[in-house]
């Protein structure tokens, strides 16, 4: 996966902007969610955002296009919740391995349908498999009477994401993505399985890129972790990035993307928020105030990735890239090697 690698030593790449924002622009129904295929199951299904890729994956794929015509280089799959304990919330656990091939599908078919209706080269696009972290948590109990217990032991975590990476390898991402991790131990388990996976394959690794959540002013992850803390549980995996995304709007992430950038030995990537949510839920911040933000960053130097969250849309997007496309990228540390002393 050079090709990656030498377009970040050349300049800031963009990742796309949120996925449920623009579904909620299509107003979607039980039935649309359904489809034809699924007219019969037995329980709501409506909000199971990763299904469209099956029943209404041409919603889909028009999203990834707005996307990388807004400048995306880097195409997140619609499989934030493609797990089986995530999917146990429709009783769809069975669909896991399909969600994650159908939704590589729908970003290769729009960078495809992208190339060929603007007549330019897709070389420089490419597919991000998301990997997101489970709505359980390895490190926190859910019950409040008893802080020992667990709701997922940490090798059912690993057999979830390794048939979560068999689908989206098979359905031919570029890239694995584990995404707004709140707990590291989740993320550990991801990475686990992801490494298991290309060894059980004896396949080359596609880079890893790592982006955690830091949840409130504290400066730490949900589980408790400051960021130093969080980067140093997982340099191990050797990513081709790591950095931060959701929870805070750019204002609020500014701080903790300058400190990261000051320790990482990979690439840095920040994907805010459209700002903080207001009292109904939704996001104001406009366009070229994320942007403003982010091109902020670019001139100080802390990234090397850049792109939206929650509430961000194409045109979000298509502000940043406009903003960072002439700014040279952050340039790796050279770190010291530690030092071995022999006694005479």
């Amino acid at each position: 996966m050079s090709k990656i690698k030498d377009l970040l030593k050349e300049k800031i790449l963009v990742i796309d902007g949120a996925m449920g924002t623009m579904i909620q622009r299509h107003h979607l129904t039980e039935e649309d969610y359904r489809g034809e295929r699924f007219a019969n199951w037995h329980c709501d299904v409506k909000g199971n955002n990763d299904l469209l890729c099956i029943t209404q994956p041409r919603i889909i794929i028009d999203i990834h296009k707005q996307y990388l015509a807004a400048g995306a280089h880097i195409i997140e799959t619609n499989t934030f919740s493609s797990q089986r304990i995530s999917m146990a919330d429709y009783q769809m656990e069975e669909l896991s391995y399909e969600l994650n091939t159908a939704a590589a599908s729908c970003v290769r078919q729009a960078i495809e349908e992208f190339g060929r209706e603007n007549n330019l080269s897709v070389e420089d696009r490419f597919i991000a498999g998301s990997i997101g972290p489970m709505n359980k948590t390895l490190s926190l109990s859910p019950d409040v009477n008893n802080p020992g217990y667990r709701a997922l032991t940490f090798d059912e975590a690993v057999e979830t994401y390794y048939e979560q990476v068999k689908g989206l390898v098979d359905g031919g991402v570029d890239l694995l993505l584990v995404e707004t991790i709140f707990d590291t131990l989740n993320a550990k388990a991801a990475i686990f399985a992801i490494k298991k996976y290309f060894r059980d394959h004896h396949l080359e690794e596609l880079p890893i890129m790592i982006s955690g959540t830091i949840t409130d002013a504290s400066g730490r992850t949900l589980s408790g972790q400051t960021l130093e803390a969080f980067y140093t549980s997982l340099m191990h995996a050797r990513p081709l990035s790591i950095g931060l995304n959701c929870a805070l709007g750019a204002a609020e992430m500014r701080p903790h993307i300058e400190e990261l950038s000051q320790i990482a030995a990979c690439y840095t990537s920040a994907y805010p928020n459209a700002g903080l949510p207001n009292a109904m839920g939704e996001y104001d911040e406009q366009p070229h105030q994320t942007a403003h933000f982010i091109e902020e960053w670019a001139k100080e130097g802390f990234v090397n990735i850049v792109g939206g969250c929650c509430g961000t849309t194409p045109d979000h997007i298509k502000h940043i890239a406009d903003h960072v496309k002439t700014i040279q990228p952050r340039v790796l540390p050279v770190l010291e090697k530690e030092l071995t002393f022999i006694k005479d």
